[in-house]
């Protein structure tokens, strides 16, 4: 036997199968095809949480050393639109991690204008910082060492169990030698559950 060819209900296809059925059930055929339009949810759903990391993680990280600046990395996080930055050695293995929330502390800006986001406090920030004023701290000084990491091979559901435990926003993706392989972030969840949504 060939493969099933998959085809979509209608209204028709729940009328027959009431009268199929022959008994008395208190359930419309519009209550019907809800339960059945939110049980196709479910298992969508249930299919993108066994996605492996590998086909939704972001697989070109941006990464930063532990001699580089603050200075720098800020300004990196900040043309680039990101929260967070690997630290990595001269050979690409892992060591660390600095998010938005260090950076702003090492420039002494403890937490950002509540009317504001991080983009717009960081451009104030370097709009109003003279040129000739050098943090000369680098992120190695203030990169945290105990960054969770995930396998390319792991699952979706494995990946939201791990960022739920450990309160994080990010998960950077490793293999057994720690070379860093990828980042994954709320953004990326969010993108994998909204398609299959609408």
């Amino acid at each position: 036997m060939g493969d099933r060819k998959i085809v979509s209900l209608n209204e028709d296809d729940f009328q027959n199968a009431l009268r199929e059925i022959g008994t008395y059930i208190d359930v419309s055929v519009e209550d019907l095809m809800r339960i059945n339009r939110m049980a196709y949810k479910h298992a969508e759903l249930r299919h993108a949480e066994q996605l492996l990391i590998r086909e939704l993680m972001t697989p070109d990280v941006i990464t930063v050393m532990p001699d580089t600046f603050l200075r720098e990395a800020a300004q990196i996080m900040l043309s680039r639109r990101i929260s967070g930055l690997p630290v990595v050695n001269h050979k690409g293995k892992l060591m660390g991690i600095v998010t938005e929330a260090d950076f702003l502390t090492a420039m002494g800006v403890p937490a950002h204008h509540p009317s504001h986001n991080l983009w717009q406090t960081l451009e104030s920030m370097f709009r109003h910082l003279p040129y000739t004023q050098v943090i000369p701290d680098t992120v190695g000084t203030i990169m945290r060492q105990d960054v969770i990491t995930i396998g390319e091979d792991v699952t979706l559901h494995d990946a939201i169990q791990t960022m739920t435990r450990h309160h994080i926003k990010r998960l950077v993706v490793v293999n057994e030698q720690m070379d860093v392989r990828g980042i994954v972030t709320r953004s990326n969840l969010v993108k994998v559950f909204m398609q299959q949504l609408l």
